[in-house]
């Protein structure tokens, strides 16, 4: 008996605000990019490609979308770089590219009129990049009516690269960006526009966004091979640099109930869908030496459009979110939809890995939450990234150390418990179970700390590549390890943004 052929997947049309209509387009493919949905079908020109990998920001748009993370009153906007963002994940979403700020009378936006005024474009490749993460920055913040600082700036553009080296000038424009009431986008029209929308048929389609836990679980049970995303901006590389065809694409970032972040007494619950910038905002919240470290995870479009639970669920032995994670004792919830109902379990973060890119999750599972034990009294945590760029890079080192620390009988400082996450120095994400060994119930002191630093070059075993040799990785993890020593015991901060 011959096998029946399988039906051929349904490609939902796109839908998105653009230039004051909806557009609605047929028959674009799940892996079709974003920039190539606006360069090549639309002949949208103003968009630039360059790096095609996320990097350089000469294709930044700015998105917005309504739902009830804003009360449904007003939009949402994001910065995200068009390369690697599929085009189906705009769906319901309203778009702006570098060719629709200024009044049909040719009348400069605000943000290009600072760019006109400083000076800021050079060559002008990158130009377009660059005046997008400004109106970002614009609609979040100006347009409010809050001012733009140096740091500010430099953050909302850390995603953008000029070839010409002309950041100076493009820093001063950001600074001094004023609101217009002639230039402001009419939210309400909007959101009516995207509100109006009928829900997505997704239970047969090519790229599904479901908005439903319940929903993702049996999509995935159902199509346990497709491709399951979340921000893409690993998955986008896939298809730009690897070339790799996805034929169905589950998109996880509407499902309602990941999309928050909850806080209970003894720990805080991250959905898979809540962004980095979010996520890392809630746990710097109460560890503050987050903040400066999470800004050198990736540039603002990254932050905006990956996810914690992508990161984490991805497993690159360099991605900087999981030692920390390791570091902080987090646990994952994996889920799956199993004979009618919702099964989930607890994981350890450190013992979802069993490879390069492998974990345990089976098929049909889904990784959820991501559960992070609040701080306790007597804890004290460092997160160190080494990388050739100060930020916007990807880390030869990431190395995260979290300590229980008391005295003893002479008021010297104790390790009462030591926890140490650490990336990029092993196949996996690893945890440095024998140097918490040494360090545990120990005097916190130069001999201790040398013990340690012994044995956390000897606990792991890195290859060489280019970003750094093996031997130079085990040396990062000494003096990394000494820097979280001096930090802890009270001798001064030695990293680069307290230079700054």
């Amino acid at each position: 008996m011959s096998t029946p052929p399988v039906p051929p997947l349904v490609v939902a049309p796109l839908r998105f605000w653009h230039r004051g209509v909806l557009v609605k387009l047929g028959n674009v493919p799940p892996d079709r990019t974003l920039l190539e949905l606006l360069r090549e079908d639309l002949r949208l020109s103003a968009t630039k490609e360059a790096c095609a990998a996320g990097d350089c920001g000469a294709c930044t748009v700015v998105i917005a979308e309504a739902g009830a993370e804003t009360n449904g009153l007003k939009l949402r906007y994001r910065s995200v770089n068009s390369c690697i963002k599929p085009a189906h994940a705009i769906d319901g979403q309203a778009l702006w590219t570098a060719a629709d700020l200024a009044k049909a009378d040719g009348t400069l936006h605000p943000v290009q009129q600072a760019m006109v005024e400083h000076h800021g474009s050079q060559c002008g490749f990158c130009t377009p990049g660059f005046v997008m993460s400004l109106f970002g920055l614009y609609q979040r913040r100006v347009a409010c009516g809050s001012a733009v600082d140096r740091h500010t700036a430099q953050e909302a553009l850390s995603g953008n690269l000029c070839r010409c080296t002309g950041y100076r000038p493009i820093l001063d424009a950001a600074c001094a960006l004023q609101a217009d009431a002639h230039h402001a986008v009419d939210e309400a029209a909007v959101v009516q526009a995207l509100t109006a929308l009928p829900p997505r048929a997704d239970s047969s389609a090519a790229y599904q966004l479901p908005s439903t836990l319940p929903a993702l679980l049996q999509a995935r049970a159902t199509h346990p091979k497709a491709q399951l995303i979340a921000g893409a901006t690993d998955a986008g590389l896939w298809i730009t640099q690897g070339l790799q065809s996805m034929p169905q694409v589950i998109d996880l970032t509407r499902v309602a109930e990941l999309r928050h972040i909850e806080t209970y007494p003894q720990h805080i619950a991250i959905g898979a869908a809540v962004n980095l910038q979010d996520a890392f905002e809630a746990l710097a919240a109460e560890r503050p030496t987050i903040a400066p470290w999470a800004e050198r995870f990736a540039g603002w479009p990254i932050r905006q459009s990956g996810t914690l639970g992508g990161n984490v669920a991805n497993g690159s032995p360099i991605g900087d979110s999981m030692p920390l994670l390791i570091a902080l004792g987090a646990q994952v919830v994996l889920m799956a939809w199993r004979r009618g109902r919702t099964v989930h379990r607890h994981v350890p973060l450190e013992e979802l890995y069993t490879g390069y890119r492998q974990n345990v999750m089976a098929a049909d599972e889904v990784l959820a939450w991501i559960v992070v034990p609040r701080p306790q009294p007597g804890q004290w945590l460092g997160v160190y990234k080494v990388s050739k760029r100060l930020e916007d890079d990807i880390s030869a080192v990431c190395l995260a150390v979290q300590l229980q620390l008391d005295t003893d009988t002479s008021g010297a400082p104790r390790v009462q418990q030591a926890r140490i996450g650490a990336g990029g120095v092993a196949a996996t994400p690893a945890r440095a179970r024998q140097t918490e060994a040494r360090l545990n119930g120990q005097l916190w002191n130069p001999s201790t700390l040398q013990q340690a630093q012994a044995s956390l070059q000897n606990e792991f075993q890195p290859i060489s590549d280019l970003r750094a040799s093996g031997n130079y990785r085990r040396r990062l993890l000494g003096a990394l390890l000494e820097r979280a020593w001096r930090e802890s015991t009270g001798q001064g901060e030695i990293r680069l943004e307290a230079l700054a």
